[in-house]
């Protein structure tokens, strides 16, 4: 007997030996069947679907939930356009704040819609005794206040309070670490965001390092999280590179650095397990530290790497060596290079075929820069909501040469790169439906066509926010389609992507999502 068969609907299987289907039967959390197999037999429950269309669970394979998850409940500064209007706010959070000596936390700060940059002066004159920590939307700077300034480690960089990248990194370690419940706590709201919009699996791209980290101890708190019944989805978490350290392993092994114990890629279940090293090689687009081969348009610099090539270089192959795949974040065209030339080197090292390593961002790659991912065979992990959002910017800062460049979708496919669709959530929208669209459309929210030579179709899209990112988290063999045998993780559309018009694929409503072959409540609308 089924636990549950699903009928009445357009099952769009994503698996090419049964593409589409009206039926499906599920038992113990698993597909054990399509149409005919599963029509006639017994089922505990039978859902009737009205027709809707339904498509394997998305997969999000670049997510930061818990950073998600705190900017949910995080005074912000969004939508602020006048300097005043943000120190106004500011004083208003901190007015909240207890005693004087606590820190308080800003969100939504984005330099661009003021012009300038805010400065720790500024943040003086409202900040009352308290340490302010204003964070770039972009996740890469933060603007802060003398008092927090006054505790940074001597010769730690700033631009009159704003700091980037690793100073940036310098700041955080100040207020560390959460509690395991709080984090917990903010994990499972931004798991509930991405439920709603048809997502049941995702990867954590960063966990436990001084950039993007929240704790030392922060795979504990997902490992609470799931505990208390607070991770209602399935999460992969790629492990920052700067939590490696070296190891006396044996000499055989070949092992340089490694988290204790040899913990590496593939450790958990289907529920909840370790990824990818996430290593970062640049910065971003939004911040200007990017790194590119060339300067910004109307600017005299070029963006920056992380650190020096070579350390860089050192700690991508050593994280090939003990055994990890690897999710190096680079952003920049200068960055894409760093990191091919060193994963190249780890592959002449120790050729491991099937190691997967993926490029997160994969931003701005020029076009001779292609065939090296093909050839190496990385993944390009692409945010395709970065350039409906803030598209309009990044093609100006580029400028007319490399603005098609940007967040590349046909060249990468045109020369057998595989392609993966992610958010990079909170960073910006973290709906795949939108961002499929613009996949599809290349158009930016104000209308701008960028790149449209680099538009797919939508099955390519679809694509790759199924077959393609399950494959890249390594879940192939359970995830990406509706294929028997999989679990039945999947999400129940008010209209199938395929027949509506392109520009209202974004609008499509989330009516369902299943995990494990049961619904998970109703997305809030």
């Amino acid at each position: 007997m089924l636990c549950t068969r699903l009928t009445n609907a357009r099952f769009l299987t994503m698996d090419p030996d049964h593409p589409l289907a009206h039926d499906l039967g599920i038992w113990r959390g698993r597909i054990v069947g399509l149409d005919e197999a599963v029509t006639s037999l017994p089922a505990r429950e039978v859902t009737d679907l009205q027709g809707a269309t339904v498509l394997p669970g998305f997969v999000d394979a670049h997510v930061h939930l818990t950073w998600t998850g705190f900017k949910q409940n995080t005074p912000s500064v969004a939508g602020c356009t006048r300097v005043d209007d943000v120190l106004a706010r500011v004083e208003e959070a901190v007015t909240r704040k207890g005693s004087p000596g606590t820190w308080v936390s800003i969100a939504g700060y984005d330099q661009r819609a003021l012009g300038r940059h805010l400065t720790a002066a500024e943040l003086d004159k409202v900040s009352h005794g308290h340490k302010l920590y204003v964070m770039h939307d972009s996740g890469h700077g933060c603007v802060v206040n003398s008092a927090v300034l006054d505790l940074l480690p001597a010769g730690v960089p700033h631009e009159n309070g704003f700091l980037a990248e690793g100073a940036m990194g310098a700041a955080r370690s100040l207020r560390l670490p959460y509690a395991q419940g709080e984090l917990a706590e903010a994990i499972g709201r931004a798991a509930r965001a991405c439920l709603a919009e048809g997502v049941t699996a995702c990867a954590e791209a960063g966990v436990g390092g001084a950039l993007l980290g929240h704790s030392p101890v922060e795979l504990g708190a997902y490992q609470l999280a799931r505990d208390k019944g607070l991770l209602p989805l399935r999460v992969q978490l790629m492990v920052a590179a700067d939590t490696l350290h070296p190891v006396a392993a044996h000499e055989r092994d070949g092992i340089p650095r490694a988290l204790d114990l040899g913990l590496r890629t593939g450790f958990g279940d289907d529920r909840l397990s370790v990824g990818a090293l996430k290593i970062f090689t640049d910065g971003g687009m939004m911040a200007r530290t990017a790194a590119l081969t060339a300067p910004y348009e109307g600017l005299d610099h070029a963006g920056q790497l992380q650190d020096d090539p070579d350390v860089l270089a050192g700690t991508i192959v050593d994280g090939h060596l003990a055994g990890w795949q690897l999710a190096v974040h680079a952003i920049g065209d200068r960055a894409a290079d760093v990191a091919l030339d060193a994963l190249e080197r780890a592959q002449r090292l120790r050729p491991r075929p099937d190691a997967r390593h993926r490029i997160e961002h994969a931003g701005l790659i020029r076009p001779d820069q292609l065939p090296r991912f093909a050839r190496l065979g990385v993944t390009a992990v692409v945010q395709p909501n970065f350039l409906r959002y803030f598209g309009d910017d990044y093609a100006a800062i580029m400028g007319e040469e490399r603005a098609p460049w940007l967040y590349r979708g046909r060249a990468f496919l045109d020369h057998g790169v595989p392609l993966v669709g992610s958010s990079d959530r909170p960073v910006t929208d973290g709906s795949p439906l939108r961002a499929v669209q613009f996949m599809v459309e290349r158009t930016s929210a104000s209308g701008r066509a960028i790149g449209p030579g680099e538009g797919i179709t939508v099955d390519e899209a679809l694509h790759a926010y199924t077959v393609a990112g399950a494959r890249a988290c390594h879940w192939e063999d359970d995830l990406g389609s509706l294929t028997p045998g999989k679990r039945a993780d999947l999400v129940v559309l008010g209209d199938d992507p395929r027949r509506v018009d392109t520009a209202r694929i974004g609008d499509i409503e989330v009516v369902q999502t299943y995990v494990d072959g049961h619904a998970t409540g109703r997305p809030a609308a």
